[in-house]
């Protein structure tokens, strides 16, 4: 099988920084690879390392992507009949793409707002500072400039500062702890902002499970106790302004290994999946999340709910940011559908695997695409079958 994760090139040009040392020193020893999009803009062209093939290129139609508005609010009416209808809006959009929208879900705008003037705060640090945070190899927490830690090609036109959200045996401060450590204490405010969203998206998260267990005719809290003791993923995602837009990609076509995706958007637009054979928009809507099934959770449905390809735009005048909480199980739970998914003229689709192991495929063995599933019960048979 051939594995897409790539050892990093010595000859990369991507500005060089040294280690925890000031700019000015030499850069040759300990050096650390750093994204400036305003240094690569001033050079007069973009560098080969962010060029895309013509076919991950490939131009969107004109056409919107037709995934439902979804109401929560009928969650906590108790609306029986109002449940059903919003449980088959969800059902109808997982059976085909797996994105749909959710509005009326209680997070306060203000909170949101407070967690995108956060992404302001982070991406506007001085680079040696972000580089302070750097994600260390394998590891899903820090700051990520372009991925060029992990890839020498197909870089994506974006930073991104990600961290993990233990949804039970942690402190309340957690996510403020973590900001300390690797950003210092000037940082505190926002890591406050974002241990509340986190928390809100816990909440939110919950009620869609409870929602898809319904819509798959499970128990309808079957799904919400699997992932209470989850370990989610909080990710801020800045796309600079780009002049060479349409050569590059801000983030390339994948699906998402994690269970579940609970994104906002902000109104510059680049989101797109590819549906019906074609690249259609999301509509950015302030108002609502984007929600999209990922791989763990296809497994956990037995292959009935998509987990579709998407991919995020690059704007060539104005940035884009994006708020992402990526829903995931415990580290260490097996990954398995509820028997009630499983008939006698129906096989399992996969095999058990536990997060923890999807996860490290993805961080230290593959670049996640439209196979990643496949490719992963690959190599975990292999792997198993090398251990005997």
């Amino acid at each position: 099988m051939s594995l897409h994760l790539m050892e990093l090139s010595a000859s990369t040009t991507l500005v060089l920084y040294p280690a925890s040392q000031p700019q000015d020193q030499s850069k040759e020893e300990n050096g650390v690879l750093g994204f400036d999009s305003n240094f690569q803009e001033t050079k007069g062209e973009m560098p080969k390392e962010f060029f895309w093939p013509s076919g991950d290129l490939v131009k969107a139609t004109q056409e919107e992507l037709k995934e439902p508005l979804v109401d929560l609010g009928v969650m906590k009416n108790g609306d029986e009949k109002a449940i059903a209808n919003a449980a088959e809006l969800v059902r109808n959009a997982c059976l085909k793409h797996g994105f749909f929208q959710v509005i009326n879900h209680g997070v306060n705008p203000d909170l949101i707002d407070a967690a995108y003037h956060g992404i302001d705060t982070i991406f506007k640090l001085p680079v040696t500072k972000k580089l302070t945070a750097q994600r260390k190899p394998g590891a899903v927490s820090g700051y990520s400039g372009a991925h060029a830690d992990r890839y020498t090609s197909k870089l994506p036109w974006k930073e991104t500062f990600s961290f993990l959200f233990h949804h039970q045996g942690f402190s309340n401060s957690q996510i403020v702890d973590y900001f300390d450590s690797v950003l210092g204490q000037d940082l505190r405010h926002t890591g406050r902002v974002y241990q509340e969203y986190c928390e809100a998206m816990k909440e939110l998260s919950s009620v869609i499970m409870e929602l898809l267990g319904i819509s798959l005719g499970v128990d309808g809290l079957h799904y919400r106790r699997f992932f209470e003791d989850g370990d989610s993923i909080m990710r801020c995602n800045y796309y600079p302004p780009c002049s060479s837009a349409n050569l590059t990609l801000g983030t390339g076509p994948h699906t998402d290994p994690t269970s579940l995706t609970i994104l906002h958007q902000d109104q510059v637009g680049g989101l797109e999946v590819f549906a019906d054979n074609k690249w259609r928009a999301v509509r950015p809507r302030s108002e609502a999340f984007v929600v999209n099934i990922g791989d763990t959770f296809m497994a956990l449905s037995n292959g009935r709910y998509k987990s579709c390809l998407h991919r995020a735009l690059v704007n060539t005048y104005r940035e884009r940011r994006s708020l992402v909480y990526f829903v995931c199980p415990k580290e260490d739970k097996v990954v398995r559908p509820p028997k009630f998914l499983i008939s006698k003229n129906e096989e399992r689709k996969y095999p058990d695997f536990t997060w923890s192991s999807l996860r490290e495929f993805t961080q230290k063995h593959y670049r996640a695409d439209v196979a990643t599933l496949q490719s992963f019960i690959q190599w975990q048979s292999s792997s198993n079958s090398s251990n005997f």
